[in-house]
């Protein structure tokens, strides 16, 4: 692609300001999605944190669940941080019966893995393709299953005080989709972000 690419970012809840932030920071063009016009004329899109479950609904309420799958299985880049992780799983686990997914990853991804919101914390990845990477975790997901064609970027550290959540699967990547557990939209560093727009450039 030449150019400027313009990048959606799901507008239905979540951190939307901060990722259309980090978005211009990289050498996009940033824009709110609302609408099935709106998802027409972007380039990617990135699905933001909040909450999985509403997420999904509000999707259905705004007629793009089927539209984004639609545009996913096409071959649009897509990123999806935290809830939005979890969105563009194949499966979820300790989801809810009526949440709906995205299907953009072969992964299995197992729903508030790391507690509730009193066990959010923060940590250092290594990260592939970006270095080492100071994460935020809320509530976050992890990968319990990832199939061939997926590509691990990053892992929480293999360490006694990690306790269960050691080794896991907190980053991946398949083809044009890319999805961490974290928020780094609210870390000021924007090499996630850099390599998504990289991605939707095709680079």
């Amino acid at each position: 692609m030449v150019g400027t690419p313009v990048i959606g970012v799901l507008a239905l809840q979540g951190d939307v300001a901060q990722h259309v932030a980090m978005l211009e920071r990289a050498g996009a063009k940033a824009v709110p999605v609302r609408r099935q016009a709106e998802l027409a004329r972007v380039d990617g899109l990135v699905l933001p944190g909040g909450e999985s479950t509403t997420m999904s609904h509000l999707l259905g309420t705004f007629e793009l669940l089927e539209p984004l799958r639609e545009r996913i299985a096409e071959g649009m880049p897509a990123y999806g941080s935290c809830a939005g992780m979890i969105l563009l799983a194949r499966q979820v686990l300790d989801g809810r019966a009526d949440q709906r997914q995205l299907d953009g990853l072969d992964v299995v991804v197992r729903r508030n893995a790391f507690g509730r919101q009193v066990d959010s914390f923060e940590g250092v990845l290594d990260f592939t393709g970006a270095g080492r990477l100071h994460a935020v975790f809320i509530r976050a997901p992890w990968v319990e299953k990832a199939g061939d064609g997926v590509e691990i970027l990053a892992r929480i550290p293999d360490i006694p005080e990690a306790g269960e959540a050691a080794d896991r699967i907190v980053a991946v990547r398949q083809g044009a989709v890319l999805a961490t557990a974290f928020h780094p939209e609210l870390t000021g560093d924007e090499r996630v972000h850099r390599l998504f727009v990289g991605m939707v450039r095709g680079t």
